[in-house]
């Protein structure tokens, strides 16, 4: 998985670029980020089918904050990205919240 980062010279904002390789994707028809960011909406920002069979999605984020998010494979499979800056507990105490922080 990866995350790229391009923070814009006109606005306080990030384009952030959240990508799920091949190996993880080609199991699944559809994929979501889902986060703080998007109140936690499974279906809020949904990812789109790359050709090599992964998945992409870029969102617009504020900068000087940083966003717990997770990647929702299919109907059920949760994922975390090993490339974000960081992880923390969730809220129900069963896993992790990958974490990224957006300030330069």
């Amino acid at each position: 998985m990866s995350i790229r980062k391009q923070f814009l010279k006109t606005k306080p904002v990030c384009k952030v670029t959240f990508t799920v390789p091949e190996s993880l994707g080609e199991k699944s028809e559809f994929a979501h980020v889902v986060g703080d960011f998007n109140g936690w909406s499974t279906s809020a920002t949904p990812m789109k089918k790359l050709k090599t069979g992964g998945f992409s999605a870029t969102v617009e984020l504020e900068t000087n904050q940083s966003y717990q998010f997770r990647y929702l494979l299919g109907d059920a499979e949760w994922g975390n990205d090993p490339d974000a800056d960081g992880q923390t507990p969730t809220p129900y105490g069963d896993s992790y919240n990958s974490v990224i922080h957006l300030s330069h």
